[in-house]
Order: C-alpha cells, then structure tokens, then sequence
C-alpha cells in the first residue's frame, strides 16, 4: 500500500498472506525461505541451506535466485535490486524470536509503490516495546545436535519510549553432516519506538553473521543416503586456488558456505502535519558480505571398474586410489566436484516518503522512492577435481578432472572475475482510492522511474586476469500503472479485478553476460510485466477463503552461471488460481494454501528458438498444503498438537523441458506444551515420512543425472521461558 500504510486482508484489492509467531512456530522453518511454503503462488526451493535458496512467484520463468522476489523490515526493502548471481534476498534475513509477524503480497499495487515489484514483496514486522516488560529466552537441539540459544526483551525505557533487543546464537554439523560444525552464527537486533502526539519514529539495526553448508544437486541412484549426504568434509574443507594472473595464491575455508557477515539497519516515521495531511518515510542501509564457497558436481559420476577400462589402463593404473591410501572397488563412483568461490560486498540505501490526506471519497498519496546500491564480486569458479562419491568423499590420488571427463564425466572448466557495480535510481508515484459507493471502490496507482548503472568488468581463466573486458553506464527510464476495482457484496464477502503494466530493469550479472537491450534512443529497456488479477475475499471469523486467479506476460533474460545452455531473452504466459482458506471449530484449526498454474514459454531469441512452446520450468503445475492442529487443556497446561502435508506436482527441470522431476509429500509433525509458572517445551519432526522427493534437478548440466532432494526426517526439542 502507499508508503506502508497499512489496511486489513479483508479490504485488500491484491492477495496477501500473513504469518503470525504462532504459524511461524508450528512451521518450525530451516531457513527464511522455507517459510514461504506457507504462501500460495510461491514455489520456494530451500533445501539449499540457511541462504541462497531459489524462489518463484506465480510462474514467472528463472533458471535459479529469486528475480521477482523482494524482502523488507519494517516496510523498507533489504537491498536495491531483487537478486544478483549467488544472491536473493532471503540470503541476508534471518528469522527469530524479534519478528512479530510477516505479510506476503503477490501481484497487486506493488509494481507501483516503493521498489516497484511486480512478483512479491515478503514484509517481516519487528516486535515492539510496550509499557510492559516482556520477553522470551529458549534453548533448541536436535538429533543432528543442534545447539541454539534465542532470547528477546522488551519494554519501556521513559514516557512514550520503548525498546526491544534479542537474538540467537548456534552452531550445528547440520541435517547434512560434513563432519564439522558447518551450521553456525550469531545475530542481535535492537529497535527503539518512540511515540508522538501526532506520529511515531522507529529505529532498528540487525547485525548478523550467520552461514551453513550451501547444498548442491548430488548424484542419484549411486547408493547414497539422499537425506543427509554431503560430498564436503574434511578432505575437501580447504583448496589453495589461484587468485589472479600474477600467479598468487590462497587457501580458502569451504566451512564458510553460504552466508551473511552485515548490518541491516532502518528509520520508520508516521507523523500527521496537519489538515489531515500524512508523511510516512521509510527508510534502510545494508552493508555487508554474502560470500559463496561450495562444493559443486559438474557432470555424472563414473563407476571405478568403468574409468579403469576406458582411461585407466592407459595411464598405468590398474587400481584407484584416494588420497589417503584408500583402494576403490570396482563399485565405486567417481565424480568431478569443483571449489566455487564468490566474495560479494554489497551496500544499499533506500528511501521511501509518501504524503497521504482523504479528501471526501478519495484517499490520496503521492510519494518519492529512491535507491542507491553497489555489488563488489570477486570469483572463482570450476576449479574441478575427482573424488570418491560418498559423503565426506576423499580425492582420487593421481586422476585429473579432464582424466575422469574422458572416461565420461563432466568435462573442467575455469572462470573468475572481478567486477565493481554500482546503480541509482529514483521514482516518483501517485495514487488515489476512490471510494464510489459505501461497496465499490476503485484502487489506481501510476509510477515513473529512472535509473542509472555503472558496471566495471575483469574476467579470466579461474582468476580476473587484470585486463577490463566491459565498462558499461547506463540509463533508463520506465512507467508502470496498475488499477482494481474492489466490490464489497457484505460485510464478509467481497470481489476484486486488477491490471497491472509494469517493468524490471536488468541487474549486474544481466549486464555482464550481454542479457539485456537498449531502446532506440540508447536507453536501457526494461523488461515488460503485464499482469491481470481477479479474487474472491470472505471471512467470517471461524471460516475464510481467499481464492486470487492471476494471469502474467512477462519478458525476461535467462541464464546460469556454468551452464550448458545459451542465455536467451523469453517471453512467457502464466494462467493460475491462489487459494488461502482456514477454519476453526472450538480447539480444531485448519489452514489450506493451494496453487494451481500452467505456464508457457510464448517467444523467444534465435538462441532458444527450439524451446518456444514448452512449459515453465522449475515450478509445479500444482501444490497444496494442508495444516491441521488442536489445542487441549489439562490442569494448568495446555498444549496444541500439529501437523501438515504439502504436496507438490511434477516440474520441468530446465527450459528444454528434458526430463521431469517426480511429485512428491512430505509430512511435519509436532506439539508445544505451555507449562504453569512461563515454560513452555516444543517437539518438531521435520518430513517424518522421510521423503527423498527432488526440488530441482541440475541447472547446469540438465542431462547429468543429478539432483537436490529435501533434507531427511529430522527432530528438533526446544525448552523456553516467557516472562
């Protein structure tokens, strides 16, 4: 809504779906991505980790990250474009025990206000300090020996002046044990409100340094646990690689996985200035690293007895052997890993100040957005070597990356890069609710924005090689538009209709692989959002149902950093229903969030001519989750049992549309206890049917016969105290 101003799910002329403590805690999620399986219209692939998971929104075509994707505190968004390579915005969020509740908008008049997102904006709302001091300290393990301490404190510190302070800190091996402590991290945030007679001013700043193993497809049906295999351990944790093209040299830690050392901090004002004039202002700063280092697969493994007879023999071998003396049956399996390093320093700021007064039947806002940010990379990538494909896999002693490619494995490949970006932008938007009739309202928003982006580029053969190979600035300039109409039929039951025509102006990594266009003035185009909405809203109180159909056009850039395939400009069609339903029936609950969507491929460039026609890739044509629970008392406690199943359709594993990944279910369970006197103990079983069901299969290489599947069934105890 215009500068955060808020208004009820009932109201709302877009779909939105909100997430309280009490959901969050029966979610139990492993990371901030794996929360959004509570949101229709999402496909969120988390079983990467704690960070960099892959995220989309109503069908809308990625090859990986979260391009339509943005996260925000407060209302202010975490950073000033969607996503880079090796980066989504989820990578730098963590969820604990100081997030109130969390709001997900797909579609709607987002395109117009703030950032201009055309896919979805995830808001998570900080706790605030009250006149009662209040706060929360818990304990978790697991029975992967997770060890975590969260706790949170708020109150008031003068008249109109309150606080609120917490955070965590844990280490674990992780579901995936690499053999040392590759879960771990910290992180503390403070907020200070103070409240007005005529407003409110709210400060924030959450510092984090928090990353866990970054987990990679892994080759299927070679005898492995699927569950909890993890090729890193401590014969792979450290690689000496070459760092430019003086030949220098350095060690890095693969423990370090994917993660985030930064700040994010904020400003967040309301103050009415007289004749019902209203100013809001919402403002961040982010600073920090989210580095990469991974253990990556490039191609399919190689049995040992295979490698022998085909390449083997002829290099004098007539055994194999790991590095530390192990000899290999002839059952066993090679495969090529590589160590993948990105060193990524991020900064941003942005700023959102809108201006709202109701005169009559209009409520009118007009406001300014304004971003400024910057991505400073360094990579390493390929960098490829055979080992034994076990978990904690050893090298092979005396074999070649190019030796097991000959033999039928994925074929080595170096490259690295130095690059600087830095991109501004500015826009200024209007927009007016006119209340026609005590039912009908129509909702319309107009946005105009301009951007500037400066990109520096040095690539080279696994390291920058010292020469500048691109020096690009750029500008460009877009509008978008969107208008609904809402209609209330009665107090619990209403209709709306929206259009949207809106843009996505290229990113860094689009102009580092020549992925975008110019206009013919020399401007840089924006790619095309059209997007069309319908939904019904009813909600009386023990019964509500939310169902949005949607239909999307979009034009986007494809491409995988290490892929096979060409990059490609696509344009794409997306037709689907969102459904958000909940019932409560005396102490039995049930929510139900289901997405039904067929998308196609419409156009494409000479590049990718061959895959016009075929369906969206990586996204479910269904998926639907069902979470019942129940609450009982006895004595003086109380206790509420749990559940769900999410079930998901099958999906294309790349644009080619070459094989399919199988439909899945997987089930959670668990129960909290309230104990007298401010305890409270909690059990979750995470995919208790222990599910092997993959979430995506190789985005590099899709015809190597490797996959990501979810993590294996887990359990997670927690002991805490409210006070």
């Amino acid at each position: 809504t215009p500068g955060g101003s808020g208004m009820t799910k009932r109201e709302a002329s877009f779909a939105i779906t909100t997430i309280d403590v009490h959901d969050i805690a029966q979610s139990s999620p492993s990371s901030t991505a794996n929360l959004l399986d509570l949101v229709p219209g999402v496909w969120s692939e988390s079983t990467g980790g704690i960070a960099g998971a892959n995220i989309f929104v109503r069908g809308m075509p990625s090859s990986g990250d979260a391009p339509f994707v943005t996260m925000a505190i407060n209302g202010a968004p975490l950073y000033g474009t969607e996503t880079l390579s090796f980066f989504e915005q989820s990578t730098i969020f963590r969820i604990d025990e100081t997030v109130e509740f969390v709001e997900a908008q797909r579609g709607g008049p987002s395109s117009v206000f703030s950032n201009a997102e055309p896919g979805m904006t995830v808001n998570f709302n900080l706790k605030k300090g009250s006149d009662i001091t209040s706060g929360l300290v818990k304990y978790s393990t697991s029975d992967y020996n997770l060890q975590r301490v969260d706790a949170v404190i708020s109150g008031r510190l003068a008249r109109n002046f309150y606080y609120m302070a917490g955070g965590y800190v844990r280490t674990s091996p992780g579901v995936r044990s690499t053999q040392f402590n590759g879960e771990k991290g910290e992180q503390f945030t403070i907020q200070l409100t103070k409240t007005f007679d005529n407003g409110s001013l709210n400060a924030f700043t959450r510092i984090t340094d928090d990353n866990g193993q970054w987990v990679l497809p892994m080759a299927l049906k070679i005898g492995n646990d699927l569950g909890d295999f993890s090729p890193l351990g401590n014969a792979t944790r450290f690689r000496e690689l070459q760092i430019n093209d003086e030949g220098d040299t350095r060690i890095f830690d693969f423990a370090n996985g994917r993660g985030w050392t930064g700040s994010i901090s904020g400003i967040n004002a309301a103050f009415e200035v007289g004749n019902g004039w209203m100013v809001r202002d919402n403002l961040s700063f982010t600073s920090g690293n989210a580095n990469t280092y991974g253990f990556v697969p490039n191609g399919n493994p190689v049995r040992v007895s295979d490698f022998l007879n085909k390449v083997g023999r002829s290099l004098g071998m007539s055994s194999v052997k790991t590095r530390g003396g192990r000899t290999l049956s002839g059952n066993d399996w090679l495969q090529n890993y590589g160590h993948w390093v990105v060193i990524k320093d991020i900064k941003s700021i942005t700023n959102d100040i809108s201006l709202n007064k109701k005169l009559e039947n209009h409520n009118i806002t007009i406001g300014s957005y304004q971003a400024s940010w910057s991505a400073d990379d360094f990579w390493t990538l390929g960098n490829h070597i055979p080992i034994h494909a076990v978990s904690h896999g050893d090298i092979i002693q005396g074999v070649t990356a190019e030796n097991l490619a000959e033999a039928g494995g994925g074929a080595p490949w170096k490259f690295g890069l130095q690059s600087a970006g830095d991109a501004r932008t500015i826009a200024i938007y209007g927009a007016d609710s006119w209340q026609v009739t005590d039912l009908l309202r129509i909702d319309a928003g107009l946005r105009s924005e301009w951007i500037d982006l400066q990109y520096t580029l040095d690539t080279g053969p696994g390291f920058p090689d010292g020469t500048t190979d691109k020096a690009e600035s750029l500008e460009g300039n877009d509008i978008a538009v969107t208008v609904a109409v809402n209609y209330d039929i009665n107090e619990n039951f209403g209709v709306f209709g929206r259009f949207s025509d809106s843009y996505l102006f290229p990113h860094f990594d689009n102009i580092r692989e020549d992925n975008f266009e110019l206009e013919s003035d020399g401007d840089l185009k924006a790619n095309d959002f059209k997007q069309g909405e319908v939904g019904i809203k009813y909600d009386a109180g023990k019964f509500s149902l939310f169902a949005t159909g949607f239909i999307n056009r979009v034009d986007v850039f494809d491409s995988d950093v290490g892929s096979v395939r060409a990059p490609a400009r696509l344009e794409t069609q997306t037709f689907g229903v969102e459904i958000d339903g909940g019932l409560s029936y005396r102490n039995f609950k049930l929510n139900v969030v289901a997405t039904l969507q067929d998308g196609e491929i419409k156009d494409a460039t000479e590049a990718a001519k061959d895959v016009i026609g075929n369906s969206i890739w990586r996204q479910p044509d269904w998926q639907v989750r069902i979470a019942p629970s129940y609450r009982l008392s006895f004595n003086k406690f109380s206790a509420t049992v749990y559940g769900s199943l999410r079930s998901v359709g099958e999906r294309w594993d790349s644009r080619a549309n070459v094989f399919k990944l199988d439909s899945y279910t997987k089930i959670d369970i668990g129960f909290l206890v309230a104990a007298p006197g401010g305890l409270s103990f909690g059990l979750h079983v995470d995919n208790l049917n222990d599910s092997e069901g993959l979430t995506e299969g190789d985005p590099r290489d899709p015809l190597a016969a490797n996959g990501r599947p979810l993590f294996g069934r887990s359990a997670k105890f927690s002991v805490s105290y409210n006070f």
